[in-house]
């Protein structure tokens, strides 16, 4: 069902392209050396130049959709194609590598520094534990609250972490006061998208805005520069939110007590006792795992009072012995017929049953994200139980829950796994930049003295830019160092706590945005776009900008849908003889607008398969509100800013 979604958007956008590249003239000549946007008049004639970059841009859209590869690895072709056919590019060497080095990359790595920071300070996870003190059982107080928080904390650090800190929280928040995590969760990733349009360094793509605008209009964002705007669309989408979208939103998760209810557990777990007669006696755990003929893991071994889990390779099992077992009850009974087991039918298992606090374990969730190494893996190509000690007992996405062959399960981003594991695995994970734990608050997170400094230096960061004291990248790389220098990030976490993936896709989509603008696409779009300029007026092709942008960014992610239409959007508004400016903004927050696809925006994708939804329900409950902004937005500049 993703795929064809995916694949739906897909063909609209593949459309919208092939519309372009067909000529209004069918007797047009070739135009070489195109100016840029900025210095061209109407293009209605294809170059080879423009066709160069045109099937660049379709063919990358065809991979980023089709996914071979993670596709910051496919960005990276970008700056190759560009400087191998750089007589068709007009882009030199240097120019096409120019986006590893651009300052608003390195403002995103920097930025991705001070989110760590705030976020291993507790102070986030803090605030939302205090939500449910203050909301009680009404489902539309605590999505207020929610909202507000996320909101408000996504306009100063990077979304993703805020959502990873708050995840837990809302689905504890939902248990405690019996509405479903599921009516939260949508709520949560939503305001966390509108919060980043709150100020410059609300969110990358802002960043990466701010560079093409300054570089093509010399008009970069200050720090505040549309914050008002933000913050009109943000409660707009919280109104509708508490109103429309509450309606729409489905309680795909029950409100479940434990997790094992959550992931339907009862009917493979089990508990059963070896018969003296078993076939497993005297054997290790070892020799059985290498001989089993059926799906079936064995989680831990109870004997004399006294249990045992991963790693149980050296174990031999005796007569007597109790083991918690996952297996359908199809498996089971074959089990018991084969091997001369026992049940124990009376005994329930449960979260209680399996985890032992005495022996440091816990049943605990991981979210995989975009960029971790699992994407596209099975777990027996990464050695994943041996590698973490730990047993997999289901795995979740969307609604779908996988309890069986998990072992050649080949995982995708945003995928929920249900694990079993020690303390010192839950610590190993809790580190680990490749995993986002599921957890609850714990207080012990909370560093008051961390929190302290490290807000101090997001102050001085903010500062240091509102003033045009130091510019964005010279306060961002001062305000990273002074994390590690103050101990708020380990030296080593500085280099865990930046997303590389993100660093490669926009070092390898930025040079793209100045290709489309050298080389007369960015104006062959426009002038298309603008044959409707004979019918429309320009606040209805503003609105059209949007929304292309937005429907982009539901495919390819808000950066690259960014880089791709800033140029044209600008060009767009030059050739109307409208403030170009005001187009830039329109496109910008039509980039962070991924509402209708849990594949567009991380926190989307971070909260798919926690709360259980499936691929339409982004579609049902984010295309209203889509649409909504796509009429109030351009409407807003216009006033603001005037056209």
């Amino acid at each position: 069902m993703m795929i064809a979604n995916k694949n739906n958007y897909f063909w609209i956008c593949f459309c919208l392209i092939i519309l372009l590249l067909i000529p209004y003239n069918a007797a047009a000549e070739n135009i070489e050396g195109a100016n840029s946007a900025v210095n061209l008049g109407l293009q209605n004639q294809l170059s080879s130049s423009i066709i160069f970059i045109l099937l660049l841009i379709t063919s990358l859209l065809v991979l980023f959709i089709w996914e071979p590869m993670p596709i910051s690895l496919l960005a990276i072709l970008v700056p190759i194609a560009l400087a191998f056919f750089n007589d068709l590019s007009k882009m030199s060497v240097e120019e096409a590598l120019s986006g590893f080095g651009n300052s608003a990359t390195i403002t995103v790595m920097a930025m991705f520094v001070f989110s760590a920071g705030i976020q291993r300070s507790g102070a986030v996870q803090l605030l939302g534990d205090k939500i449910s003190y203050l909301t009680g059982s009404n489902p539309r107080r605590q999505i207020s609250l929610i909202s507000i928080l996320t909101g408000f904390s996504s306009g100063l650090v990077n979304n993703t972490p805020i959502v990873a800190a708050l995840i837990p929280m809302v689905r504890e928040l939902g248990r405690k006061t019996k509405v479903s995590p599921s009516k939260l969760l949508i709520p949560l990733s939503y305001t966390a998208m509108l919060g980043g349009t709150l100020t410059l360094i609300g969110t990358s793509t802002n960043l990466l805005a701010s560079q093409v605008s300054d570089r093509i209009l010399g008009h970069p964002f200050s720090m505040f520069e549309f914050t008002g705007l933000g913050l009109i669309v943000l409660l707009i989408g919280i109104f509708y939110l508490l109103t429309i979208g509450y309606k729409l939103i489905p309680a795909r998760l029950e409100v479940e007590n434990d997790l094992t209810e959550e992931y339907e557990m009862s009917g493979y777990l089990s508990e059963v006792v070896l018969a003296p007669e078993c076939s497993f006696v005297g054997k290790s755990f070892a020799e059985i795992s290498n001989t089993k003929e059926l799906d079936y893991d064995i989680i831990k071994i109870i004997r004399d009072e006294e249990e045992f889990m991963e790693p149980l390779d050296a174990k031999t099992l005796r007569a007597g012995d109790h083991l918690i077992i996952r297996a359908q009850e199809e498996t089971l009974l074959k089990l018991i017929k084969r091997k001369g087991i026992k049940t124990l039918p009376e005994m329930v298992v449960d979260d209680q049953l399996i985890e032992q606090p005495l022996a440091g374990e816990k049943l605990i969730e991981i979210v995989v994200p975009a960029h971790s190494f699992m994407v596209n893996k099975t777990l027996t190509e990464i050695n994943f139980l041996e590698r973490y000690d730990c047993n997999v007992l289901a795995l979740r996405r969307g609604e779908e829950l996988t309890h069986q062959k998990m072992e050649d399960y080949r995982f995708q981003p945003g995928d929920l796994i249900l694990l079993l594991a020690t303390e010192k695995t839950f610590a190993r994970l809790s580190k680990n930049n490749n995993f986002i734990i599921d957890r609850k608050y714990d207080s012990n997170l909370f560093d008051k003295t961390k929190m302290l400094i490290s807000v101090a230096i997001l102050t001085f960061f903010i500062l240091t830019v509102s003033f045009n004291i130091l510019p964005v990248a010279i306060a961002a790389l001062s305000g990273a160092f002074l994390m590690v220098l103050s101990g708020v990030i380990n030296k080593n976490d500085f280099f865990t706590a930046i997303d590389w993936e993100v660093y490669f896709l926009l070092s390898g989509l930025i040079p793209l945005g100045v290709a489309i603008e050298k080389t007369g696409a960015a104006a062959y779009i426009a002038a298309k776009i603008l044959n409707l300029a004979e019918i429309l007026p320009a606040i209805a092709i503003a609105m059209i900008i949007y929304l292309l942008t937005s429907i982009m960014a539901n495919i390819v992610g808000n950066n690259a849908s960014a880089l791709l239409m800033l140029p044209i959007a600008i060009g767009t508004a030059q050739q109307l003889g409208v403030n170009p400016f005001a187009f830039v903004l329109i496109t910008t927050f039509a980039a962070s607008a991924a509402f209708a696809s849990p594949v567009g925006y991380q926190t989307n994708l971070m909260v798919y398969s926690s709360g259980g939804f499936k691929f339409t329900d982004f579609i049902l409950v984010g295309a209203p509100l889509q649409l909504l902004l796509a009429l109030v937005v351009p409407f807003l500049v216009k006033l603001f800013w005037g056209f």
